[in-house]
């Protein structure tokens, strides 16, 4: 579904990602761990296109896309869900969704409020409330909501669980598997590594922009030196 290969990037003269290489099959869910400044959302960016690769390859559905605008990769069925949320805080929560809505797409789950409502039912209880008088967790639930009005395909999510009360932290982890068993291939960035275990067949760790490991989510739980030069705070 989604191939990265030999990615670099730079802001301005900073090189921040060497030759970053990853995958994700259809269906799957897959994590890009790594402490802040580490290269994750520098990764997810230049996927989607806010960052334009220095050189490497990024094929989405057979496509090539490391050279096309976001829009354009939007359109072709890649959802981004930004750390920063960006939802629309005047307008309610119906309101945010209706401006995600795109038509069905093939070979991807087609999305209704009401099927939203049924996988974040926080959001069922709020649908007239405006965006700016929402918890930062429902702010969450919305923005993700809000990407899967556009039926991709596959869905980037950076940090979703950052700042959330446990209880949130939760529910998010059982929509990402809702969403694996709707068939949506997921790429998340997260520094939580219970969470990425809760959601996650297999784990990416990078580090100073550089991947420093690629394995199942068993095989990272049994690499106790990986953690503890790479996740540990």
């Amino acid at each position: 579904m989604l191939s990265v290969r030999n990615l670099n990037a730079f802001y301005g003269r900073a090189h921040i990602l060497f030759d970053v290489s990853l995958e994700v099959a259809t269906g799957e869910v897959v994590v890009l761990l790594g402490r802040n400044g580490a290269g994750k959302s520098t990764t997810l960016k230049s996927i989607i296109g806010l960052v334009t690769p220095a050189s490497g390859e990024i094929e989405f559905a057979g496509t090539r896309i490391e050279r096309l605008e976001p829009y354009r990769i939007a359109a072709l069925g890649l959802g981004y869900v930004p750390e920063d949320r960006r939802i629309f805080t005047e307008l309610t929560v119906r309101e945010n969704l209706e401006v995600g809505r795109q038509p069905p797409r093939p070979n991807a789950p087609t999305w209704t409020p009401e099927r939203l409502f049924g996988l974040f039912p926080n959001l069922a209880e709020m649908t007239d409330r405006p965006g700016g008088r929402m918890s930062g967790g429902e702010q969450q639930m919305l923005t993700i909501a809000r990407t899967l009005m556009g039926n991709p395909s596959c869905i980037l999510l950076d940090e979703p669980s950052e700042g959330l009360a446990p209880v949130i932290v939760d529910q998010m982890a059982a929509a990402i598997r809702r969403l694996k068993s709707e068939g949506l291939s997921v790429l998340l960035s997260e520094q939580n590594l219970h969470f990425a275990h809760q959601v996650s067949d297999r784990a990416y760790i990078i580090e100073k922009g550089r991947i420093r490991f690629s394995g199942t989510m068993a095989e990272l739980a049994a690499t106790d030196a990986v953690r503890a030069q790479y996740l540990a705070v």
